[in-house]
């Protein structure tokens, strides 16, 4: 080697070492950014939207804008209950958590949030949004938030236009009482000589839905809990009054839109869904209204979906992303329109073109805005026995409404079997107990 070479060799080495040496005496190296890489894919898993037809609009019509707008890809899992819960569970005890949003009914959510596997999303930034009251107030459990309300499903009354005129005087139709429902089917009899007040009580009705979710928490407060109480004992002779001005049809009848459809009756209560045809085939015939309120306040079911992030999720940031979307009154208004779920929003409501999912729009939100509402879940944890609590409603309204028994004896009969029931799988009573 030349002795040019050996000394540029020098110089070089020297450099390194007083390099690597002011780095130990205190010269900090500045720090290097780099820019975490955005995920390929965020895994929402669902046990809402699972119907073909359900999952092929979210994928096809809703999630493409999310992912046009956010360049964040959406993997759509729709999942069965089961299944659903189990994954969940043995990703968050495994360590390995590959779901970054979940979605589900409030119930679903019911064991992770137990057990605490569901992260904290208090402060996340949902703005030019107003959540129904009712339903942010389920959205925490131990002082978090671990559940952001997405949609929801529930039975209202509908009735014609017809009926109107025969309004208790002072009734305000969109905060009626079950007392002013009596007196509003009274009326209509009076004048018409018809019973024109309907409800589901056929073989494969809702019925039931309407005794335990409605106005069990309407005059007792509770669902179970006071099911033999002397509050339900007054529940029970009000609804032998409202019986005698309903369609003796009802019990043949499994839902109310024919009925409503065919003016067989003026006034009903059902599910949404199943008013939905009425509806549409003569929108401007009828109005939607909140259910009735008792003495306790206005029970009603609430089928009430919502999305979580599991505890140790992947990309939080790219799921905030996820639930801010789902959640803006417009993409509401797009959920409403594609499946026929119904917002959370209070803005949704109003952005909703005119025509029949306005119409029931409207009364859903005012139902569940309600200041005296009182939300009721469907129940949990029963399994194969979850009919026999259905069984148990039904033949209970059969028993004192249409066969006339004593309701103590019924009461007292059928909360024996309500009991063993709670007792033999312990579960938890529904909402709001």
């Amino acid at each position: 080697m030349s002795k040019k070479n050996i000394i540029l060799a020098m110089l070089i080495i020297a450099t390194m070492v007083l390099s690597a040496f002011s780095g130990c005496i205190g010269e900090e190296k500045a720090p290097t950014t780099t820019t975490a890489p955005k995920p390929s894919a965020i895994v929402f898993n669902s046990t809402q939207l699972r119907p073909p037809p359900e999952t092929e609009w979210v994928t096809t019509e809703l999630l493409p804008q999310f992912e046009e707008e956010t360049g964040i890809k959406v993997t759509f899992v729709p999942e069965e209950y089961v299944p659903f819960e189990s994954r969940l569970i043995g990703e968050v005890e495994s360590g390995n958590v590959k779901v970054s949003v979940a979605g589900g009914l409030y119930g679903d959510f019911s064991l992770l949030m137990e057990k605490e596997y569901l992260t904290d999303l208090t402060g996340i930034d949902l703005p030019n949004r107003t959540f129904i009251k009712t339903f942010w107030d389920l959205s925490f459990y131990k002082g978090k938030q671990v559940f952001v309300p997405w949609m929801q499903a529930t039975y209202i009354l509908v009735a014609n236009k017809k009926a109107l005129e025969y309004l208790p005087e002072g009734a305000d139709m969109n905060a009626l009482t079950y007392d002013q429902l009596i007196e509003w089917a009274k009326n209509i009899y009076d004048a018409t000589g018809q019973k024109k007040f309907g409800l589901p009580a056929g073989p494969k009705g809702l019925l039931h839905r309407f005794v335990h979710g409605y106005i069990y928490p309407s005059y007792t407060g509770k669902t179970v809990a006071n099911f033999n109480t002397p509050e339900a004992v007054t529940m029970w002779e009000k609804m032998k009054e409202l019986w005698k001005y309903t369609h003796p049809s009802s019990p043949m009848w499994d839902a109310m839109g024919e009925p409503l459809i065919a003016e067989d009756v003026w006034v009903a209560w059902d599910h949404t869904a199943r008013f939905k045809t009425a509806i549409e085939e003569k929108p401007d015939d009828f109005v939607v209204l909140p259910s009735p309120a008792g003495p306790m306040g206005r029970g009603f079911i609430t089928v009430i979906a919502g999305l979580s992030v599991p505890k140790g999720a992947p990309h939080i940031d790219e799921a905030k992303k996820l639930i801010e979307y789902l959640t803006r009154p417009e993409t509401q208004v797009e959920i409403t329109k594609g499946v026929g779920f119904f917002p959370v929003v209070e803005e949704a409501a109003v952005e909703l073109p005119g025509g029949p999912l306005k119409v029931i729009a409207e009364g859903v939100v005012a139902q569940s805005g309600a200041s005296d509402a009182i939300p009721a879940m469907l129940p949990i944890g029963l399994g194969e026995k979850a009919g026999e609590f259905s069984t148990i409603y039904k033949e209970t309204f059969y028993s004192i409404v249409i066969d006339g028994e004593p309701i103590e004896d019924v009461l007292s009969a059928r909360w024996a079997e309500l009991k063993a029931l709670y007792e033999e799988t312990g579960a938890p009573y529904p909402a709001p107990g």
